[in-house]
């Protein structure tokens, strides 16, 4: 399995950001066009893109829906996977979704509340459809768009999400999450050794040496942001660098 490298765009207000611990407010990032930036990351070899609607996960309401949607539909044309998150709260949600050629539909907060919700859609849809994010905080599943403490862990929450029928797991370790100060590898090791879906990584990576790090650890790939939006590093490098030992 290639260890992908999957650059984000990540949606507020209409626009593309890049927000530090997802507070609303600290965007080091602000660009006017995310379809703009999505192309521009297809162009320069992404196989895979990783939406969000942060309005929909702080708030609960998908705002940039017409925003993501216009993505998919141009970039899909184009081959390429597209995975989405951010406020899917329920069934119709994540449908609508599936249906209009999304890859992935990304469940956090709902499938936290609603276990039964990732059932129905892997019998209805298939388990590679659905991706569940587990966002940590101190060891600790986070929801509401970080803004909600959990007592379950990751691997406790990733195992029975994967009974379930989850087929992927989106993990993002809030501790090192925008900060650009590296990744700690430990929790992500943890989580893959703990299941035999894909987890993919997220959440602090501000080198290539941080690529190489993730990679080591069984994941399938990860989800790049900021470091790629300020300048760390190419996203051609990136690849680059995912594709050595």
């Amino acid at each position: 399995m290639v260890f992908e490298v999957i650059p984000a765009v990540d949606m507020r207000g209409g626009k593309c950001v890049q927000l530090v611990q997802g507070v609303p407010g600290s965007e080091i990032v602000s660009l006017d066009d995310p379809l703009a930036v999505a192309l521009d990351w297809v162009g320069k070899g992404a196989k895979t893109l990783h939406l969000v609607d942060l309005d929909g996960a702080i708030d609960g309401e998908r705002k940039n829906a017409p925003i993501i949607e216009k993505i998919v539909r141009t970039c899909r044309e184009k081959g390429v996977s597209i995975q989405v998150g951010g406020g899917i709260r329920s069934f119709e949600d994540a449908a609508s979704l599936l249906e209009l050629g999304v890859s992935r539909v990304i469940l956090g907060t709902a499938a936290l509340q609603n276990p039964e919700l990732v059932k129905q859609l892997a019998n209805a849809f298939g388990s590679s459809y659905v991706n569940v994010a587990l966002d940590a905080k101190n060891g600790k599943i986070s929801i509401k768009g970080w803004t909600e403490e959990c007592s379950q862990t990751p691997v406790e929450m990733g195992k029975k999400f994967e009974e379930l029928g989850a087929g992927s797991l989106l993990f993002t370790n809030i501790d090192s999450e925008g900060l650009m100060q590296g990744v700690n590898p430990i929790p992500t090791r943890e989580l893959a050794e703990s299941v035999s879906i894909p987890v993919i990584a997220s959440g602090g990576v501000s080198s290539l040496k941080d690529l190489q790090v993730l990679k080591k650890t069984g994941a399938a790939g990860v989800v790049v942001g900021s470091a790629l939006y300020t300048g760390r590093f190419t996203l051609e490098e990136a690849i680059e660098a995912a594709l050595g030992d």
